[in-house]
């Protein structure tokens, strides 16, 4: 199969959990055997393609930007030539640009949306958005919703049951602890260990502020890695109530990733919007064998977080829920061995890369089939 996917950021431009998934299902379609080519859009001036793993990726300059939604008319003519050249096409929404390019070219080839979360934010826009956001999800062959619980709440996505499948999102297994030793000395003396650790980009809907409040005028160790747009405004709250117990990292690698995971008591997630539908920072967590705090959010943040198997779920936007979870397992050390146990467990049952993939090749080849018959 050639398979074409579309996005609107990709490595080393953006990190995220988006782009981590169409990382880890292009490098494992293509050791099944298959082409896969991503096309996305860059900030810089000019237009460039590179290969990752035999991955062919182009990278298309922003003409602008609105509410998060890169626009590239260099996007559109790349599109139009590149989807003529594959089997079936795999959009990983919401980005409002692919679905209007989708049909701006007038597509004659299937297509299957990923449906990483609802918009939630842009509501005004939304309004005027919308007609030709159902027109791109009628014409689509197939939609993935990445949870059960996702697939239920999701008002736009109960219009569409019929033809929308249910694919987890999965992760490799990690770096060993023996790759990243040195990582691991390094962290150790500059944060210390058992402390309580959130990993990701820092947006909006990471709820961070919510944290940052609940740990006031405690001396609960918080370790904050990675970077993005709240990220001067989280640190300004920080310095405003003297957070000393609290330490941000920026961005970090991925073997400093692991030691991190290594050295924390557990990961919490505190988020606040129906944006984060899935957390692969929770996947991570477990993967890692770390108990887990979450926020319920009806989303599949809250299957990745077994509430009291793998940790604890708190009510969202609520700072002494979230404060009471930290200090129940940082007093309770049998506890949290307990939640770290069972994480490990439910990453090898339910969240491994290898189910991801074989899933996503299975529909796409039976879409193909119906589509061409």
């Amino acid at each position: 199969m050639k398979i074409l996917f579309i996005y609107k950021s990709y490595y080393p431009e953006s990190r995220g959990g988006v782009e981590e998934v169409i990382r880890v299902l292009m490098a494992g379609l293509i050791e099944m055997g298959h082409q896969c080519t991503l096309l996305v859009t860059t900030s810089t001036k000019k237009a460039y393609t590179r290969k990752e793993n035999e991955a062919v990726i182009h990278y298309c300059p922003a003409n602008a930007n609105f509410a998060s939604c890169p626009v590239s008319l260099d996007f559109v003519r790349k599109f139009k030539a590149l989807s003529r050249e594959h089997d079936i096409i795999n959009f990983h929404f919401p980005w409002p640009w692919a679905d209007v390019t989708s049909l701006l070219v007038g597509l004659y080839k299937p297509y299957i949306i990923t449906y990483q979360s609802d918009i939630v934010r842009q509501k005004n826009l939304n309004k005027i958005y919308k007609p030709l956001m159902h027109l791109f999800f009628r014409r689509a062959t197939a939609i993935i919703a990445t949870s059960e619980k996702y697939r239920q709440s999701s008002k736009v996505l109960n219009l569409y049951l019929d033809k929308t499948y249910v694919i987890s999102l999965g992760l490799q297994d990690g770096a060993k602890f023996e790759d990243c030793l040195q990582e691991h000395t390094f962290w150790k003396a500059k944060v210390g260990e058992n402390f309580f650790l959130f990993l990701g980009v820092l947006r909006y809907y990471k709820g961070l502020s919510y944290l940052l409040e609940a740990v006031k005028n405690t001396s609960l160790p918080i370790v904050i890695a990675g970077s993005g747009p709240e990220e001067e405004k989280l640190k300004k709250l920080a310095e405003q109530h003297n957070l000393h117990n609290v330490t941000f990292l920026g961005s970090v690698s991925e073997k400093d990733k692991t030691a991190l995971f290594s050295l924390c008591k557990a990961v919490v997630v505190p988020a606040s919007e129906r944006s984060e539908a899935y957390c692969l920072t929770l996947v991570e967590g477990l993967r890692a064998g770390k108990a887990l705090i979450s926020t319920e959010l009806g989303t599949g943040t809250s299957f990745v977080n077994d509430a009291g198997v793998t940790g604890l779920v708190v009510a969202a936007r609520d700072s002494d829920a979230l404060l009471s979870a930290m200090l129940d397992l940082d007093k309770d050390a049998t506890k949290c061995e307990a939640f770290s146990k069972a994480a490990r467990q439910r990453f090898l049952d339910y969240f491994q890369s290898s189910d991801m993939i074989l899933a996503y090749e299975e529909l796409f080849k039976k879409k193909i089939r119906a589509y061409y018959a």
